[in-house]
């Protein structure tokens, strides 16, 4: 209980001070266009992984968690990624920020109209241009058909403002977080995974074709099959692994017609559903080889 208090609290003092500063450059940033902008984007990311660089050293003064990372050795800081990955736990977050920082670009990733109200993080997240997204239900829209699209549009507005600066763009695909209950709800053909939702990523490839270096495919694999938060700060992890495998995007999947239903959007869905099988295999392999590559 006393490392769970002490984790806390050093998260909590450290959220506010580097949110303030962010929020700050924000409000300048306002100032600014063209390249002078882009330079104050670029220093509030910076302020950012700075954030993520106190808390993995919270983590590390206080957990003897082994972090075990591979696949990371062809990230460049001055790219333009698009990162899909896994979802098991919040911890998944942390795990990613620690796998790039330094090595590839600040990673940003769609969330919610509502959180740009949370305190310090809605209005950093605000600062560091990431894209607030409203999500509408199948019925609203049966209400309302001239909502729909809304998302493209917003993905496509997000884009254009990255041009200029280098950026890693996070998207679980999946949709939610991992739970045995999910997996046996959705009846998944996958064993360690829910079945890929590709609206998301169709639309971040539609909208970001042309500044696109690469895509990512992340897999994040933990000791056991449900894993928490408190599982992590209470010191239960002996270890958490990490892959990033580097995949060129097929010109074919570079366009607008994977956005909408037809043959296209089919030809992409069935390119993702095996990228879900092989990262399947790829966890069971990592499992029985606690979180390494079976060639390491």
């Amino acid at each position: 209980m006393l490392r769970v208090v002490a984790i806390g609290i050093c998260l909590c003092l450290n959220l506010p001070f580097w949110a303030i500063l962010i929020l700050i450059g924000g409000l300048f940033k306002l100032l600014t266009f063209g390249a002078p902008r882009r330079r104050v984007i670029n220093v509030l990311s910076w302020l950012a992984e700075r954030w993520i660089q106190v808390n993995d050293a919270v983590f590390d003064t206080f957990l003897s968690t082994e972090w075990r990372m591979t696949g990371l050795e062809e990230l460049r800081r001055d790219r333009h990624y698009l990162l899909i990955s896994n979802h098991v736990s919040w911890i998944d977050i942390f795990a990613v920020q620690r796998a790039f920082l330094d090595r590839g670009p600040f990673i940003r990733f769609f969330i919610k109209q509502a959180l740009i109200w949370s305190p310090f993080l809605g209005q950093a997240a605000w600062a560091l241009e990431f894209p607030f997204m409203r999500r509408y239900s199948r019925e609203y829209l049966e209400q309302h058909p001239e909502k729909r699209g809304r998302d493209l549009e917003t993905t496509r507005i997000a884009c254009r403002r990255y041009r200029g600066i280098p950026v890693a763009i996070l998207n679980y695909v999946e949709g939610t977080r991992f739970s045995p209950e999910k997996h046996a709800e959705q009846a998944s053909p996958y064993k360690h995974l829910l079945r890929p939702r590709v609206g998301g990523i169709a639309f971040v490839l539609a909208s970001f074709s042309e500044q696109l270096d690469a895509l990512y495919d992340i897999t994040v694999v933990y000791p056991k099959r449900d894993v928490t938060i408190l599982d992590f700060v209470t010191n239960r992890l002996p270890w958490i692994a990490l892959h990033a495998r580097r995949i060129d995007v097929p010109a074919e999947f570079r366009s607008d017609a994977i956005t909408q239903p037809g043959p296209e959007r089919e030809h992409f869905k069935t390119w993702v559903e095996q990228l879900w099988r092989e990262k399947d295999e790829l966890i069971e392999r990592m499992l029985a080889n606690e979180g390494r590559l079976p060639n390491e």
